[in-house]
């Protein structure tokens, strides 16, 4: 059945006026009423006092969270907001700033070469949205103050005294609850970002108070964003794989600052700013950031003939464990709407790269150990990528259960993935056997490989991927592999490598290192991968018995006896010779044993080794054989 039409005139339109629309849809101007939006409203009047910071107006900004935890007062130091008559509202400059939209002093670059909010609208919200707010004013040697209630003032523009020193603005507001479902602040997320705003501006002192913690903070860094990037790795628990970070600074109409690290870590950390403003989402900015750092690494890996062989270099594996700060000040940003979370200026992407892709070549070039540690780390990402994708295409044509079972021939340990939990993986099954029976059972695991496992170097993924003994390892670690690895869910604490003193046993050990190293480096870069250093030989000295690893060793041994009687010395095949008793005194006893934690000092020289000892080019192996073979006194057949 057909309704009639309902009558739709000019009179039917509404125009809403004054800081109507702010109330009507708040989300518009703050982004919603959630959370975010209601500390939205502070960092819209922090914006200012910044602001005023930022053009030298201002040294100090302070913030406090009242008792009541519902109230909050932002104060500056800077000019204070002009509070003579405005020649178009006929109202005061400040009753006009709090009350009109897109009412401010930043339209004209004259008073504000740089600010945060240029729309005008950011004090002017936060009155509309405000259940009542108190602005004070310091200017001319005198103190002023003017009422407002829901963006409405309730008061005049009033005089309190004369001969006051200094100057400054002081807004303090306390949010409508009829706008906001839940109108307390969250004092952690104050503070987090006061504190960002000193890094942020250098020099300028972030005062932050606390009334219901009774705490008072302080926050001034002369240093600016570089300590900014210390905080963000000591945060992220990143370690750096160099130690001086890459700074760059340049002042001009667009001010850029940038501070970068390579770490250990596989994600990418970018923060950037516009005029102190995060911009969560990035923008051109950062564009232009990313753009200038893959050139400037591109022409240095160039440069100096470090292309890897058998590896493409992607902008990710570039970026890889890359954490950045990233800071620019311009005169007129446009963002992306009024939360400001997007920077869209198209020229500043070619701003910033053409500014910092040179000086980043520069500092590569300058320091040569420094760079080259970074391209070894970037190698390793872009073989780990190249990794991960044939595993991925090798799972996909494999399907099936994605339910991962202990390979059977692991004797686990009773308390495995907690404690000083601990799992060997061991040359042979005669050796396993001997570990399994001389181990502590709560705290050790044994897992035997059987013969010399497969050099993963010189081996398709597919193929690693189906080998039998990397297929046990990897189940029993349980923690995955290539990028989709996760120490936090290894099963053991430590893995140690448990292979015969003799050079064969340095061979299989060598081989499982290189699998490590290419396919689950994380487990290196955690300190979680060890090696056992078993006895190459026993002594017997009389009543004494020693042992020693290697012939250095032994010889000390014998050069300290002074016993008459013939020492007797026997050398070890194998693991699997020796009783499981001995065996836990020598090398599994944590009171005991000796273990060698495998840390990389040199990725680079890491690298190249590897890839030279273990590779497909055997003109490596042969150059360096005929260059060491005089230095060889006895070859250990």
């Amino acid at each position: 059945m057909a309704t009639a039409a309902k009558r739709y005139e000019g009179e039917d339109i509404v125009v809403l006026e004054g800081l109507e629309p702010v109330r009507k849809r708040p989300g518009m101007y703050i982004g919603g009423v959630g959370m975010a939006g209601l500390h939205h409203l502070v960092w819209e009047v922090v914006d200012n006092s910044v602001d005023e910071a930022m053009n030298g107006h201002a040294t100090e900004i302070s913030v406090t969270l009242h008792k009541d935890q519902h109230t909050i007062t932002v104060a500056d130091n800077g000019r204070g907001i002009p509070i003579d008559k405005h020649p178009k509202t006929k109202k005061s400059a400040l009753e006009t700033v709090l009350t009109v939209l897109h009412a401010g002093g930043k339209f004209d670059g004259d008073n504000y070469k740089t600010a945060g909010g240029l729309h005008g609208v950011g004090a002017s919200v936060v009155n509309a949205l405000a259940k009542q707010l108190t602005a004070v004013v310091r200017r001319g040697g005198s103190q002023y103050r003017m009422t407002f209630a829901k963006g409405k003032p309730t008061s005049k523009l009033q005089k309190l005294k004369s001969s006051v020193r200094g100057s400054g603005t002081s807004i303090t507001f306390t949010p409508d609850p009829t706008i906001f479902p839940k109108t307390a602040f969250d004092s952690s997320v104050i503070r987090a970002r006061l504190e960002i705003a000193s890094f942020l501006h250098r020099g300028v002192k972030v005062v932050y108070t606390d009334e219901t913690a009774k705490t008072k903070e302080n926050f001034l860094h002369e240093q600016g964003i570089v300590d900014y990037l210390g905080k963000v790795l000591k945060d992220r628990k990143a370690r750096p794989i160099h130690e001086t970070p890459f700074t760059f600074r340049k002042d001009g109409e667009v001010r850029l600052e940038l501070t970068l690290q390579w770490t250990e870590s596989t994600d990418e950390h970018v923060r950037s700013y516009v005029n102190g403003i995060p911009t969560g989402n990035g923008g051109t900015h950062e564009n232009g950031f990313r753009s200038g750092l893959n050139k400037a690494v591109r022409n240095y890996i160039d440069t100096h003939s470090l292309t890897p062989r058998g590896v493409k270099i992607t902008h990710e594996d570039i970026r890889e464990g890359l954490v950045s700060i990233v800071s620019v000040f311009l005169p007129e940003p446009q963002f992306q709407g009024q939360t400001k979370d997007r920077l869209n200026n198209i020229e500043m992407q070619s701003i910033v790269e053409a500014a910092m892709r040179p000086a980043l070549e520069q500092w590569m070039n300058n320091n040569r150990s420094v760079a080259d540690s970074i391209i070894a780390r970037i190698i390793a990402a872009a073989r780990a990528r190249a990794a991960s994708r044939a595993a991925s295409a090798a799972v996909s044509r494999k399907g099936g259960s994605k339910r991962t079972m202990l390979p059977g021939k692991l004797s686990d340990c009773v308390s495995s993935g907690k404690g000083d939990s601990e799992i060997f993986i061991v040359e042979g099954d005669s050796a396993g056997g001997s570990a399994k029976q001389g181990r502590d059972r709560n705290s050790q695991a044994i897992l035997p490989l059987r013969g010399k496992v497969l050099n993963t170097e010189s081996a398709t993924l597919k193929k690693i991927l189906e080998n039998k003994e990397i297929q046990d390892m990897v189940a029993a670690l349980g923690c995955g592999i290539g990028p989709n690895l996760n120490t936090a869910d290894l099963r053991y604490e430590r893995v140690i490598l448990l292979a015969d003193a003799d050079s064969d046993g340095h061979h299989i050990t060598t081989l499982l290192l290189t699998f490590f190293y290419r396919h689950m480096p994380a487990l290196i870069a955690d300190g979680r991968l060890f090696i056992a250093v078993p006895p190459l030989y026993r002594i017997d000295l009389g009543k004494e018995t020693h042992w020693a690893a290697d012939e250095p060793a032994r010889e000390k041994i014998l050069a300290d006896y002074t016993g008459r009687a013939n020492p007797e010395i026997t050398r070890f095949k194998g693991l699997g010779e020796m009783m499981p008793k001995v065996l836990w005194d020598t090398t599994l006893n944590p009171q005991t044993r000796r273990l060698v934690r495998v840390e990389i000092d040199d990725h680079l020289e890491t690298d190249r080794v590897i890839s030279d000892l273990m590779g497909r080019d055997a003109s490596a192996r042969f150059r360096f054989i005929m260059e060491r073979a005089e230095d060889a006194e006895a070859i250990d057949v």
